[in-house]
């Protein structure tokens, strides 16, 4: 653009600004104009009114001069112009001496208040015009829109991108591996023992029998430290990951319990996780992606005059607390070992989860529409156009396909309704189904390529109006509600259904 006549180079966005703030000073002037000469009209007819109304023309009947005339006026409107918005200037005067003696005549004076009311009205609707700026342009740009729009909509397809962190999208062609007794982790110990998969660009994070934990970038070789517990892909500012540890605090301390998250931390550098004592030595450890809680027992050595040897600790019982609080006293005795007795349910609150259709992104923020809240246990059901149906765990890296036509928050136990068109036959079958292997994708309908997916409802009770064709030479057969939970039973994924109607549809 040109500005002080000097070529300026900005972006699309602050191009954008500029135009709209200009629009909006344009608006802001128009809307000025327009309650000035509104302010004009009021203040004339509320003149007219007085002068008309106390008859203050007959005022000048006897005068015989120009100035006589303006004076004699002006002394009869004294009286009345104490509401008026603004002083009576000698135009004003000479305005009034213009109205014809017919106009006087038939002066109406309710239909003069009635003018007098809408001008007002009109008035106080610019003003309040004036102190919403913003919310008026927003209108006037939706109003320009509504009128001039139609037939000239986007040919191109608008696609908002979200954000994307490389470590989310990053193809995983790594294998990591880890050499516990040694202290090794790295993308070269093939002879160890396998991790997980993961990119070049990870994090990783390791914890030590010495209740050590330290988190690096994944190399072909790196040193942890000797006797590793547990070694998993690092994900930054991951409050849901919840480490569940049982610690010795040094030689011939007190055994602790703890529950904590790690969200951020230096990499590289060597953390305590319990309190740094020489002889620390991690009892138990377990690394939950959903902050499980799991149950153990505690076995103790026979020393002295112990009674209880053996009870039972659930993790759900414990905090979730910082990595370097010292966790809660589990007993003061010597350890003999501890065991997992049963695996837990998570203990976080139930994660909530939008779904973006601008991006057909899962996300956290409240974008798009609302799924429902997600424990550990739940999955999403996914049903496409093409008849695909599949149930997925709800991560928010998920990416979807732009023909889903149902997306929500899977019920076991609640039937889906279908009606589609079987491409052989050429007739519409309705078949109602459970979805019966969860990790498995499954397409509902035949094998026909002209086959093609009606309409589908995961209500418990759907209701489904058909509408007939009308035959030639025949009245059309009246529309049938058919209520699909009475129509047909559940059946399995594959069963092909029951017919739907014969006649045309």
């Amino acid at each position: 653009i040109i500005e002080n006549n000097k070529p300026l180079f900005i972006g699309v966005t602050e191009m954008l600004c500029r135009s709209t703030d200009a629009t909006v000073d344009l608006l802001k002037q128009e809307l000025e104009i327009q309650l000035s000469e509104l302010e004009e009209q009021w203040h004339f007819a509320s003149l007219e009114r007085i002068f008309i109304e106390n008859r203050i023309y007959r005022d000048i009947e006897e005068e015989e001069t120009w100035e006589g005339v303006i004076a004699a006026i002006d002394k009869g409107l004294k009286p009345f112009i104490k509401n008026l918005k603004r002083a009576v200037t000698e135009e004003d005067i000479v305005r009034l001496t213009e109205i014809r003696i017919k106009r006087i005549s038939k002066f109406d004076i309710d239909k003069a208040q009635q003018n007098l009311d809408n001008l007002e009205k009109k008035i106080a609707e610019v003003k309040h015009h004036l102190e919403n700026l913003i919310v008026y342009a927003i209108e006037y740009f939706k109003n320009l829109k509504e009128t001039y729009g139609k037939g000239r909509e986007r040919k191109s397809e608008i696609k908002i991108f979200d954000d994307i962190e490389a470590t989310k999208v990053v193809i995983r062609n790594t294998k990591l591996y880890v050499n516990r007794e040694e202290g090794f982790v790295g993308t070269s110990l093939k002879r160890d023992e396998y991790v997980t998969d993961c990119s070049d660009i990870d994090n990783i994070i390791a914890f030590t029998k010495e209740g050590k934990m330290m988190v690096f970038k994944v190399d072909s070789k790196t040193f942890v430290g000797k006797g590793i517990i547990y070694v998993a892909v690092f994900k930054k500012k991951d409050k849901r990951t919840i480490y569940n540890m049982i610690y010795k605090d040094g030689k011939g301390g007190a055994t602790y319990i703890k529950r904590f998250n790690v969200t951020s931390i230096t990499r590289d550098k060597v953390y305590d996780v319990g309190k740094g004592k020489a002889g620390t030595v991690v009892y138990y450890f377990s690394g939950n992606a959903n902050g499980e809680a799991e149950v153990v027992t505690v076995h103790l050595r026979q020393v002295g005059s112990i009674k209880k040897l053996k009870w039972d600790i659930d993790f759900a019982d414990v905090l979730i607390k910082g990595r370097a609080t010292k966790g809660n006293l589990v007993t003061k005795y010597s350890v003999k070992r501890i065991e997992l007795k049963e695996k837990g349910l998570s203990t976080l609150k139930p994660r909530k989860l939008w779904f973006d259709d601008a991006v057909q992104r899962l996300n956290i923020d409240e974008r798009g529409e609302f799924l429902g809240e997600f424990t550990s246990e739940d999955r999403l059901l996914i049903i496409n156009q093409n008849g695909l149906v599949k149930t997925v765990i709800p991560e928010l890296t998920l990416h979807f396909d732009e023909d889903i036509v149902v997306l929500e928050k899977w019920v076991p136990k609640k039937p889906i309704s279908a009606i589609y068109w079987e491409g052989e036959k050429e007739l519409f079958y309705v078949k109602r189904f459970l979805i019966e292997s969860r990790d498995k994708e499954e397409n509902i309908l035949t094998d026909h390529p002209k086959s093609y997916l009606e309409t589908i409802s995961t209500d418990y009770r759907p209701m489904v109006e058909v509408i007939f064709t009308k035959k030639r030479g025949q009245e059309r057969k009246e529309n049938w509600e058919v209520n699909l939970e009475e129509f047909i039973a559940v059946k399995g994924i594959t069963a092909m259904g029951n017919q739907l109607t014969k006649d045309k549809v």
